[in-house]
């Protein structure tokens, strides 16, 4: 009894490594359609006070969202290796497969139910008059299908039998998902000239506008205090903007483009 406890315990881990990346997966793409190219919410978008109307909070925000996903992401993959020589039979490939799309799907109820309605820190999107029809429509077109499918994908697995190629390749496939998603959540546009530059508090308007100028960029929008700016950035250096007082410029290796989805 105590072999085949054990062995059944062998035979779920590398299913919750598969399920702990489909959540990760599922954060990425929210992360990605509705954070920055749909742009219908951000993280804290329904937060109260005059703090999280900042857009830097709002962004920083977004970014530490992006931060947890990944640490789960790796959290994930970890479980997965460890586990790699428990991936047996002819239909392991289907079993994992289910696994990350009931992982995907339990992200979707997390976000909508945790999130959107405990939480009330965000809805699928916050500018229309009734969001709650939209969180419905987004469980019945995301969650619904990937928990229906992976439950049913897991209950009819097929026969057991020695690992093919297909079974060993499929965490593989799996986890190569993952490690692109992520990165792709902090890609620019394709063509984007338009950066979010944000800059040293106390600097002030005047000195960030100077710097902007002399770095060879043009701004095309200011916040109220003049430390956030979008910047036409098309040929301008943002070596000049980090030595006049920049903290971040979203097309440079130190901001990975990200800021660049945020409309002016």
């Amino acid at each position: 009894m105590a072999a085949n406890t054990g062995a059944a315990s062998d035979s779920r881990r590398p299913l919750i490594g598969a399920g702990v990346l489909g959540f990760a997966l599922g954060g990425f793409i929210d992360g990605i359609l509705l954070h920055q190219v749909l742009q219908w919410h951000h993280l804290l978008s329904l937060v109260e006070g005059e703090r999280f109307r900042d857009l830097r909070v709002q962004i920083l925000a977004d970014g530490l969202f992006h931060v947890l996903m990944y640490a789960i992401a790796l959290a994930g993959l970890w479980l997965l290796w460890r586990s790699r020589r428990e991936i047996t039979g002819t239909r392991a490939d289907i079993r994992i497969i289910a696994a990350a799309l009931l992982g995907f799907g339990i992200w979707q109820v997390v976000d909508v139910v945790g999130f959107h309605w405990l939480a009330g820190i965000h809805r699928i999107r916050v500018d229309v008059p009734n969001p709650l029809l939209w969180d419905i429509g987004w469980l019945i077109v995301f969650a619904v299908p990937s928990l229906s499918a992976g439950w049913w994908l897991m209950q009819h697995p097929g026969p057991g039998g020695p690992a093919g190629r297909l079974t060993r390749v499929t965490p593989a496939a799996l986890a190569a998902l993952t490690l692109v998603a992520g990165p792709v959540a902090a890609l620019p546009p394709s063509g984007a000239t338009t950066s979010i530059v944000v800059f040293r508090s106390g600097l002030g308007s005047t000195q960030a506008f100077a710097a902007v100028a002399e770095a060879g960029g043009r701004v095309i929008w200011s916040s109220r205090a003049g430390d956030v700016l979008a910047v036409d950035l098309d040929g301008a250096s943002a070596r000049e903007l980090y030595k006049n007082g920049a903290l971040l410029v979203s097309t440079s290796l130190l901001g990975v483009g990200c800021l660049a989805w945020s409309k002016p």
